[in-house]
């Protein structure tokens, strides 16, 4: 018992070294529940820029009986103070700050702790992974776990299409060379109303033909018939051998962060109901450096594809072909300076929607962005190429 008292004692002590008569101001904030409270002093002060500290913290409305917004959601926001006002709970004073952000739709009051003076640091909110590369010198200008590997859905094609285009280039196989489409699961794959696009009416069309159906339309029959078509053949069993020869090729380039199992990007565990499956995991998991790195390649060493990528819409053997790049002239999302050119799309419910976007704005080298996993993937390529720029960064 004797014990139990002392300890009582102590912690009573501590409340008094705590809160003291008239409290330590600013050493705490106050609880939200809190009732008595009221505001001792309103300050109006020079609009100065703030973000926020750590995670932690919230807006609260003037005497801080409702939290409005918690700091965690606002990573990369800016905030303006108006006022300072000093808050008094019992003997406990603290020091908030009125606070809204540049748009003015999102204010309130949040304790001056959880807040640190100077503009957000640059940043994406969305985007899981995501990175900014200066495409000749290969450069990393910006990074957002750039090094982990994520499915990365129809993004995948772009290895398929750098493939097809060192086939045309090194071989004697040329632009209108046959490509034999007749297998009856990548006709069903073409006709399907979730992964189907580019329907094939026919058993043979040109590799022309296909390459523009895939990289346009994404199509995700085109790209499995061009990388068997690659491998010699036609036939899941040519599926595999092209599976391999992206990995050969993601090695010879010193990709560690990218595996392959499928040659359009889709889950293997959706395109085994149409004949094709390959040895390992579910999904191609590439990093956003090594999707950027295998961007690279393909414009240093193909530059055409852009001549294909920056279309907007183009009929192929009677189907109309449509691009997804929300970026290109007349789309929504469209910044003229940017001059937006490509890239590639893609999109599955696990790898959520990725872009691989490039420009080359005047004056300055090309940039290629990568985001993957995104909501919002072409409102923050756009703020991504944006920082860049006007940060000089490239």
């Amino acid at each position: 018992m004797k014990v139990m008292g002392q300890h009582r004692l102590l912690y009573l002590m501590g409340i008094a070294v705590t809160f003291g008569i008239g409290g330590l101001i600013g050493h705490q904030p106050i609880n939200a529940n809190a009732a008595g409270y009221r505001v001792v002093k309103t300050t109006k002060v020079k609009p100065t820029a703030y973000h926020r500290a750590s995670s932690k913290g919230a807006i609260f409305n003037l005497h801080h009986t409702k939290k409005l917004h918690a700091l965690k959601k606002f990573p990369h926001t800016t905030w303006y103070t108006t006022k300072k006002v000093t808050l008094k709970h019992g003997k406990t004073k603290s020091i908030y700050y009125k606070v809204k952000n540049k748009t003015n739709n999102v204010k309130g009051y949040v304790w001056h702790r959880y807040l640190k003076k100077g503009k957000a640091p640059f940043g994406l909110k969305y985007a899981k992974a995501a990175v900014a590369m200066d495409a000749k010198t290969g450069k990393i200008l910006w990074h957002k776990n750039m090094n982990t590997p994520r499915a990365i859905a129809s993004v995948s094609k772009l290895m398929t299409l750098y493939l097809v285009n060192q086939k045309v280039t090194n071989t004697s196989a040329t632009w209108k060379s046959k490509v034999t489409t007749s297998y009856s699961g990548l006709k069903s794959l073409g006709r399907s109303a979730v992964y189907g696009n580019f329907k094939f009416t026919k058993n043979h069309y040109t590799v022309k033909q296909l390459y523009e159906a895939a990289l346009i339309d994404s199509s995700n029959s085109a790209a499995i018939a061009l990388g068997q078509w690659v491998a010699g053949g036609a036939t899941p069993k040519y599926n595999r051998k092209f599976v391999k020869l992206m990995n050969k090729q993601a090695k010879a380039w010193k990709l560690s962060k990218a595996t392959f199992v499928t040659a359009n990007g889709m889950e293997q565990n959706a395109l085994r109901g149409y004949g094709y499956s390959t040895p390992g995991g579910n999904a191609n998991r590439v990093s956003a450096k090594d999707v950027a790195l295998i961007a690279k390649h393909l414009i240093a060493d193909h530059p055409s594809v852009l001549t294909y990528a920056k279309i907007g819409s183009l009929k192929v053997a009677g189907q109309r072909c449509y691009n997804y790049n929300n970026l290109l002239p007349g789309r929504k999302y469209y910044q003229s300076s940017l001059k937006v050119d490509g890239l590639k799309t893609g999109f599955t419910d696990l790898a959520g929607y990725c872009f691989v976007g490039t420009g080359k704005k005047s004056g300055h080298n090309r940039i290629i962005t990568v985001v993957l996993h995104d909501a919002n993937e072409f409102t923050e390529t756009r703020s991504l190429m944006n920082h860049v720029y006007k940060n000089n960064l490239i």
